[in-house]
This record gives C-alpha cells, sequence and structure tokens, in this order.
C-alpha cells in the first residue's frame, strides 16, 4: 500500500481530546488506503517542563542523561496516540527512535538524522499494522545512546522518514493552516499561499517564519519530499493547507512571494579595525567559537590601513559577541577602536524566486521604506531575496508596506 507520513505538533496532541482528533484524522487516511507512518511531538509545554527539571536538577548536565530525560515527552505522546487508534479498531503501535532505528550522529541534543533502515516498520506493514506511531525529535548515536535532533526535530524526524519510505507526501500538522505571504498577527491582508517552492520556504524559515523548521525544509528539497502544512483544528480537503514543492510545481507568478521578519536582532560595529590579510577569518573565527550566529556581514572600503566591520546576530548573543571580541584585542590577535552594539534593529526581508527573471524589485523595496521614512541600516541580498536591517520600532510598519507594495493580498 502507498505510505503517508503525519506529523502532529505539540499543540495538536495538547491533551487527550487533541490526540482523539488526531486520530480521527489518521483514520480517515488508513481508509483511503494508506498504511501510515505518524510522528508526534510532546504535548504542549511538556519538553519545556522537561527541560526545566534537569536544569534545577544538574545545570552543568550530562547533555546524554539530557536526552534521556527531554526525549520522553514523544515517548507519552506515541503510546497514547497508539492506544487511541487501537480503540478505533486500528492496528497501531508506538515506535521509539531506538526501536525503528533512527540512527544519528553523536551530538546529543543536537543530533543530525544518518540513516532509517525501513526494514523492521515495512516488516510489521506486512503483518497487518496499519499505523506506525513514531516518536519525533529523537534517535540513537552510535554508542547505542539516546538522542535528541533540537527544537523543531520531529518536522526533521517526519521529512526523513518520509524520504526513507518513499513517501506519497507528508502532511504537517500545526496550530496554523498553511504558509502565509506574511505574518496574519501583523498584517491582516496577509493570505494563504496554495503552493510555495522549497527554495522560497528554506529562506522564509531561515528568516523567521516559525511555520516549518529549517532543517525540515533542507531535508525535503534534497529527497524530493512533497510537504503540505495543515491546521489540525479545521475541517480539511484534498485542497486545504499548502504545499511545499518544487519549483515548477508553483502556479503562482509574483517577483515576491513572502515577507519575512526577525524581530530581536542586534547590529555590532568593530570601528576602526586594522586591515590586513586574514582579519575577518580572526574575527568570525572568535565568535564562532563562542557560538554566535552571525547573520548579516558588511564591511567598509580601507582607508589609511583601517576599516570598520558590521555584523548582525540575535540579540540574546550580544554579550557573548562582546566577551570574544574583548578576549581577541586584549590577547593581541584583534586590533580596533571600539565595539559598537545597537540592540534595537529587526530584519525584514522579501522572498520570491520570481526575482530570478524579475529585476526592479530592491528598487521598490527601498522605495518604499524611504516613503515610509524608514532608514535602512545593513541590506543583503541572494539571488531569491533581500534582507535588511531597520529599527525595530519600525519593523510593522515596514512589513505591512511591503506587503501592499507588492500585491501579496492577491494572487498572481
Amino acid at each position: 500500500m502507498p505510505v503517508l507520513v503525519m506529523k502532529f505538533g505539540g499543540t495538536s496532541v495538547a491533551n487527550l481530546d487533541r490526540i482523539r482528533r488526531a486520530a480521527k484524522r489518521v483514520g480517515v487516511e488508513v481508509a483511503k488506503g494508506y498504511d501510515v507512518i505518524v510522528v508526534v511531538s510532546a504535548m504542549s509545554g511538556r519538553t519545556n517542563e522537561l527541560v526545566g527539571w534537569v536544569e534545577e536538577t544538574s545545570p552543568l548536565f550530562d547533555a546524554r542523561e539530557y536526552d534521556a530525560v527531554v526525549s520522553s515527552g514523544e515517548n507519552v505522546t506515541a503510546g497514547l496516540m497508539a492506544l487511541t487508534l487501537q480503540e478505533m479498531d486500528i492496528p497501531a503501535r508506538s515506535w521509539q527512535g531506538w526501536q525503528v532505528p533512527v540512527r544519528t550522529t553523536s551530538a546529543h541534543s543536537a543530533a543530525r538524522i544518518e540513516e532509517i533502515p525501513p526494514d523492521n516498520i515495512t516488516a510489521k506493514f506486512g503483518e497487518g499494522m496499519r499505523v506506525a506511531v513514531v516518536a519525533g525529535f529523537q534517535g540513537i548515536s552510535p554508542e547505542g545512546r539516546i538522542t535528541t535532533l533540537g527544537r523543531g526535530g520531529s518536522d526533521t524526524t517526519a521529512v526523513a522518514f518520509a524520504a526513507a519510505f518513499g513517501a506519497e507526501r507528508c502532511d504537517i500538522y500545526t496550530d496554523v493552516d498553511g504558509v502565509y505571504t506574511t505574518d496574519p498577527r501583523i498584517c491582516d491582508k496577509a493570505r494563504k499561499l496554495d503552493r510555495i517552492s522549497f527554495e522560497e520556504m528554506l529562506e522564509l524559515a531561515s528568516l523567521g517564519a516559525k511555520v516549518l523548521q529549517t532543517r525540515s525544509v533542507e531535508l525535503a528539497m534534497r529527497y524530493n519530499v512533497k510537504l503540505r502544512v495543515l491546521s489540525s483544528f479545521e475541517e480539511q480537503s484534498d485542497e486545504a493547507g499548502t504545499l511545499v514543492c518544487d519549483e515548477e510545481d508553483v502556479m503562482e507568478s509574483k517577483p515576491v512571494a513572502g515577507v519575512a521578519y526577525s524581530r530581536d536582532e542586534a547590529k555590532l560595529t568593530l570601528l576602526s579595525v586594522a586591515d590586513r590579510p586574514g582579519i575577518a577569518a580572526t574575527i568570525f573565527t572568535a565568535l564562532s567559537d563562542a557560538g554566535v550566529n552571525v547573520d548579516m556581514i558588511v564591511q567598509n572600503i580601507s582607508e589609511e590601513g583601517r576599516t570598520d566591520m558590521t555584523f548582525s546576530c540575535p540579540v540574546g548573543e550580544v554579550a557573548r559577541a562582546e566577551a570574544a571580541l574583548g578576549r581577541a584585542h586584549e590577547a593581541g590577535e584583534l586590533n580596533f577602536a571600539q565595539l559598537v552594539a545597537d540592540r534595537g534593529v529587526c530584519k525584514v526581508s522579501v522572498v520570491g524566486i520570481g526575482m530570478r527573471s524579475q529585476s526592479g524589485v530592491a528598487a521598490r523595496m527601498f522605495k518604499v521604506l524611504s516613503d515610509e521614512g524608514i532608514n535602512i541600516k545593513v541590506i543583503t541580498t541572494s539571488e531569491i531575496k533581500i534582507s535588511v536591517l531597520i529599527d525595530r520600532k519600525y519593523m510593522e510598519l515596514a512589513v505591512q508596506a511591503l506587503h501592499d507594495a507588492f500585491d501579496l493580498d492577491r494572487a498572481g
């Protein structure tokens, strides 16, 4: 029988009533003739609770035991979902990561999936099981220890299973009914997209859109797994939600597909840095070693052997960045006059595969921001996106103005 993967996030399985609702959706697909792999997250709020217990018990915790504790939330959900399906007379059983097995790297709390052999689950399907309920977010290391995949890891688990089993589709059930042109909470004209390309979804996810985890989209694009994002709280049709698919399957022709934002950004500038070969490597190696996630980078033209270097990072990582660069300065590895941090900025981006073939997107974006009196601090571009850093107080205005300027409230 064809295989379908269905993933239910924490809000979709937050209590027994919601688990029953999700199980009914699984039953509909079983009735259509699918063998179904259901990937579940922990009940909403449970992972945070488990993390809190670990940190309270052992501030300098063993990462292997951390994974053993926090992975238990998904195990509970998987067992409850399997029991619910059995009560509906649907042959189902739960699978923990090590039972499949989901083989991962040894990087505890941030492991990557290396292999999912389909043999065990396929054999059970052959014996009459119709639903395999898999605990998401977890796997097993080469050393035989439980591992977890990091935040959003259940999305990645679902896509990996779809790739491993050649699934017809991977349905991601969440608390929104699809992918929107921007965040409907700050722009009431935001429109749900019927389809979006892998590349556009990957850019939107990496630029702040929270619908899908970035690694899951990367995996789907690599293995050409069709993803569908749906709400677990609304009645469904075959055309419900948003399909994330190949570029050639996207119908819309607009140059811009969506506007994304990241609220909590910071801009740091090293003033009067000694301009010599290897200076950028020195700066960003120090930041990398300190675990600072650098995004936008701009270097000014050198004058008299000195230059300015500007970069952005999450506002919560500014202190680490300042400490790392300060240490490099004191050690004589880095020579600069001053480090200036601006914690009051945000990043706003426009994304669209249509930018490859249509000119003028940057000009229109900058004109719109200028007309609204919004000053651009930093600009970066790629083939299908343009991002700017602006003052955080203008974020909502910028998103709404750009959404209007590119007519995103209307299908194209």
